[in-house]
């Protein structure tokens, strides 16, 4: 994951792999130091086959809620 923007200037290009995740945060591994970086005020951008640009207020639930969303929008 890349933190593309963020209203904290210091975590703008932060790159790193996810390796935890709250409800608010994701704390990415990034130069041998673990960083949390608020989803709220920030958007990342994950690279999958393609880069993928995510709004981090759009993720900000917990993993668990998310499904459950995305459970109801396909019912």
């Amino acid at each position: 994951v890349r933190v593309a923007a963020s209203t904290d200037p210091t975590q703008v290009g932060v790159t790193g792999m996810v390796v935890d995740e709250t409800a608010r945060t994701l704390v990415v591994s990034a130069g041998g130091r673990d960083k949390v970086i608020p989803k709220v005020s920030s958007s990342f951008a994950f690279s999958l086959q393609r880069e993928v640009l995510v709004d981090g207020s759009s993720i900000a639930f917990s993993p668990e809620e998310r499904l459950k969303r995305l459970q109801r929008r396909r019912m």
